[in-house]
């Protein structure tokens, strides 16, 4: 064997699903591929209703929540996308492989479709939809690659995200 040869392990490994296309000498196992695609595709819708809204404001006035959501946020994204080597992780069996994968793949299916008809009609199940679906994302990859801090992040996340969603909801459309 060569000193050039690529690593091709799915299982185990501290850069979880990118192990398959970006060990060895490429020198990427430091960046999710697969996590930095599930940021980008949760990301795009968020982006066309920011264009064609731009004028949605938080009404949630606690400040612990809104702190929390966006350390939550920024903290889920970097470790969706960056493996920093603070802990190793990755898959543990190829059972929790495939439930990353798939498992991801529904939620993000799931995800588009509520955009979806949230674009149609707004409504407060649609954006409580909309905000457990991500956090469930972050928390779904973070158990399955053994990433304890993609989980605890994603909880921080869902916490702050899911309660200002809701006080967003209750006081635009005076639901309850």
């Amino acid at each position: 064997m060569r000193g050039d040869k690529m690593s091709y392990s799915v299982i185990g490994g501290a850069d979880g699903p990118t192990s398959v296309f970006l060990a060895g000498k490429i020198g990427f196992n430091w960046i999710n591929v697969f996590g930095l695609i599930l940021v980008l595709l949760l990301l795009i819708p968020n982006i066309i209703y920011a264009l064609k809204l731009g004028n949605h404001r938080n009404e949630c006035n606690h400040k612990v929540m809104n702190i929390l959501e966006q350390i939550g946020r920024y903290a889920s994204v970097f470790f969706m996308i960056f493996s920093i080597g603070i802990a190793e992780f990755g898959f543990s069996s190829l059972g929790a492989f495939f439930l990353y994968g798939i498992g991801n793949i529904v939620l993000m299916l799931t995800y588009w479709i509520v955009w979806m008809l949230y674009f149609h009609k707004q409504d407060l199940k649609k954006a409580m939809a909309l905000a457990v679906i991500p956090a469930c994302i972050f928390v779904l990859s973070g158990a399955a690659s053994g990433h304890i801090l993609l989980v605890a992040s994603g909880v921080v996340f869902a916490i702050g995200h899911i309660y200002i969603t809701y006080q967003n909801g209750i006081s635009e459309r005076g639901e309850k």
